[in-house]
């Protein structure tokens, strides 16, 4: 019900612009061109604008992004071309300067590696860019022609934190072992998560200890399961910290395929991914930090349309600037099995 409003809301401010919603899912290289005349409606550029968005790749979340920035681009009479880049930042890079030369005014780009950011700011010449879900590790790029779409890592981790936090502290205890999935080395997001959650069990009293060396599954379900396989049996853990659902699914699977029981522990992902949503429900998953890809794939759409016609970024939707005026912020709410068929 939450993702049906959240579309519902943002249908209604589209309505006061333009029409409703629509649009096919990701993995689509071909352009979305049935967008009709709303960009000249919605600004000054007298006709549908052409934009490409750059995936870094096409998970489930981020394929649901993707889909939403091509809805989006429909409502708004934006003619988008999608493109993967299959984790290859030359690929990337060359589908930026394709963009360029085809003489695109703005372009969306997921990164494959957020250290990226300076060079693919070069690269789009005088494109307006849009980096959307991952944060560039040096915000410096950030400014009135590169601007930021997407969710404050600090907070995802903070609610997995104060989760068990709370579910130690009604077991009466304060000193707990714990097995870490993190996601991609180096990247902000999975520092942030780890960070965020980190501080989130010491601010709430809980003293932590690594059952064994953190992970590196690359925010990937089978890599997950192959890594944390030989662990489940063997060490001494009292829950299991993942930067995403995707690889706490991943430790689900493992534990299974050992005769354990998930649900004896405390797992806890981050994104409320739809097969996320089902473990919460089974209580598998001791709970999820929703991360909302249709709010940041249409505010990235949104925002790539009002640096080109020169508005703010957030306008035509219900989210956040940061004070410099560069970042819109969407924002991450934990999902328990309380709240879970809200977002269903």
């Amino acid at each position: 019900m939450r993702k049906i409003l959240a579309m519902l809301l943002a249908c209604g401010m589209m309505c006061g612009m333009l029409a409703g919603c629509g649009g096919n899912g990701g993995g689509s290289d071909a352009p979305a061109t049935d967008g009709g005349n709303a960009a000249a409606d919605a600004g000054d550029s007298g006709g549908s604008e052409n934009m490409t968005l750059i995936m870094s790749q096409r998970d489930e979340f981020l394929s649901e992004l993707e889909s939403a920035a091509v809805n989006a681009a429909k409502e708004l009479g934006v003619n988008l071309t999608t493109q993967d880049a299959n984790s290859d930042t030359s690929r990337m890079l060359q589908y930026i300067e394709t963009a360029k030369n085809a003489g695109e005014k703005a372009i969306i780009i997921n990164m494959v590696d957020p250290a990226t950011a300076q060079q693919c700011v070069e690269s789009a010449g005088d494109m307006k860019v849009v980096f959307v879900n991952r944060y560039p590790t040096d915000p410096s790029v950030l400014n009135e022609n590169a601007v930021y779409v997407g969710s404050d890592e600090m907070t995802s981790g903070k609610f997995q934190g104060e989760f068990l936090v709370d579910y130690f502290k009604a077991q009466g205890k304060t000193d707990i072992k714990y097995i870490l999935l993190n996601g991609i080395l180096g990247q902000t997001s999975t520092e942030n998560r780890t960070l965020s959650f980190e501080k989130a069990m010491a601010d709430g009293g809980i003293n932590i200890e690594l059952a064994s060396g953190a992970l590196a599954a690359d925010y990937d379900r089978a890599t997950a399961m192959d890594m944390i396989s030989p662990l489940v049996d063997t060490v001494e853990y009292d829950c299991i910290v993942s930067n995403n659902d995707a690889m706490a699914l991943g430790a689900i699977e493992a534990m299974k395929s050992k005769g354990l029981d998930p649900k004896a522990i405390p797992i806890v992902g981050i994104d409320a991914s739809t097969d996320g949503r089902e473990a919460v429900k089974s209580g598998e998953l001791a709970m999820s930090v929703y991360q909302n890809p249709f709010g940041q794939g249409e505010g990235a759409l949104r925002a790539a349309l009002n640096m080109i016609n020169g508005k703010p970024i957030n306008e035509g939707t219900s989210f956040d600037l940061d004070e410099t005026g560069n970042i819109v912020w969407v924002p991450f709410e934990p999902v328990t099995i309380d709240n879970v068929a809200d977002y269903d």
